[in-house]
């Protein structure tokens, strides 16, 4: 073997050669954003409209965005922001953005320090050598606004505060937040501030106080949800960038947007699912993405998606799940409640977890049932009532691989025999 040749290559190269499917997968990721956004233009022109004021250094009214997940209103925000800044910029004006997801950044304090360190990075405050970084954490808030103050102030022009899943800060940390950043523009000369609000969560303003939504509102926005033609525009769009020519077999596309035109509109699935059957395609060294290649990407990200909602959940219904595993690995493709709950009762002793009651042990079974995990159906027994009856519906190779992760379940082994007989240890 030649010295400089890295004998680990091989297992990288084999899977990046003879690449026959994409030209750059990174078009069809969510973080992507294309110059275009087909069929948001109403949308994008009602932003741009509200925000035109802050050009001529006049305070823009402030906006809430609603609409389902996969809808554009990420993408839209962040566009015209964009087109805000250039079109300061040639215009001398100062008009900046800052963009903040609530999901992570969900405290009053967070946000204030978040805003303050963006304006800190903006150029016309950076030469301002007399300002005061605010640490993230470690200073009474209070003092927190009145350095956010002063910073907005020694920068001047108009800050416009892009707050995503702004439902998300409310229902923690209530709406202290936005009560003060709405009425921040009664402490400022220079500057001026602008609030926009997205929310894929209509029922998050009634946790507002009445005042604050007066003032946050003050515009308001929907997106609507895709549809099916829609959706083929824009993976059509993104085709064109994402894959080589000829790659996509004829019915991928519509195949792709009818199946995520039933997920609620949603872009993003639809963006998923077409990246993941490339994908796919790619990893069997096949030539073209195929409507196949579509249903097992259909059939991989349900799989994934109820993957990750076994992982969060609690150990008692993880264990509730080992027994209907159990029952199944012993030839039972549909079992009963009493079944599920005499081999439970069997089990829950030995790892020393609370025995549930066999309504409560039914209440989670419910609530797998509403999650998807299983299947179930409420049968008559004549005289003897009525039972329910449940099954797995996908392979459950992956859903015990999940249950036995639970380091409470550790110690459970794979039953061979008579799941009531069996040892388990």
């Amino acid at each position: 073997m030649p010295e400089t040749e890295n004998p680990s290559a091989g297992l990288f190269i084999k899977h990046l050669s003879n690449n026959r499917i994409f030209r750059d997968r990174e078009v069809l990721r969510h973080s992507y954003r294309p110059q275009i956004l087909p069929h948001r233009q109403p949308q994008i022109d009602t932003i741009a409209s509200i925000l035109a004021p802050s050009l001529r250094n006049e305070t823009p009214s402030n906006i809430l965005i609603y609409g389902k997940t996969g809808t554009g209103k990420t993408a839209s925000v962040r566009y015209v922001g964009s087109e805000l800044e250039k079109a300061s910029s040639t215009m001398g004006t100062t008009c900046r953005i800052v963009h903040l997801n609530c999901e992570v950044i969900d405290t009053q304090y967070r946000v204030l320090a978040q805003i303050a360190k963006c304006i800190d990075g903006f150029e016309e405050v950076s030469s301002d050598k007399t300002r005061i970084h605010i640490p993230m954490t470690g200073w009474p808030t209070d003092q927190v606004y009145a350095e956010l103050k002063n910073q907005l102030e020694a920068g001047g022009g108009v800050l416009v505060i892009v707050l995503d899943e702004i439902d998300k800060l409310v229902k923690k940390s209530g709406d202290d937040t936005l009560y003060n950043l709405t009425r921040i523009n009664s402490d400022l000369k220079r500057s001026k501030v602008s609030i926009i609000g997205i929310s894929n969560d209509l029922s998050f303003k009634d946790f507002l106080d009445p005042r604050v939504l007066s003032s946050l509102s003050e515009e308001e926005i929907v997106f609507p949800p895709y549809n099916a033609p829609q959706l083929v525009d824009i993976l059509t769009q993104r085709a064109a960038g994402a894959f080589i020519d000829g790659a996509i077999a004829e019915g991928v596309i519509p195949l792709c947007a009818a199946l995520a035109a039933q997920e609620h509109g949603d872009a993003r699935r639809a963006l998923d699912l077409f990246r993941i059957s490339g994908e796919l395609a790619d990893r069997d060294e096949s030539k073209q993405v195929t409507e196949e290649h579509v249903k097992q990407a259909q059939a991989k990200i349900e799989t994934d998606s109820m993957i990750e909602c076994i992982a969060t959940l609690p150990s008692q219904s993880k264990l509730i799940l080992f027994s209907m595993l159990t029952l199944e690995h012993n030839s039972r493709t549909v079992f009963t409640s009493g079944e599920v709950s005499k081999v439970y009762q069997t089990i829950a002793p030995a790892l020393q977890l609370d025995v549930l009651t066999h309504r409560r042990i039914t209440d989670l079974i419910s609530e797998l049932n509403m999650l998807g995990v299983i299947n179930t159906r409420v049968v008559s027994r004549g005289r003897y009532g009525r039972t329910k009856e449940m099954w797995f519906d996908s392979n459950t190779d992956k859903i015990r691989e999940v249950v036995l992760k639970d380091p409470r379940l550790n110690g459970l082994k794979e039953p061979t025999i008579n799941p009531i007989e069996s040892k388990w240890f």
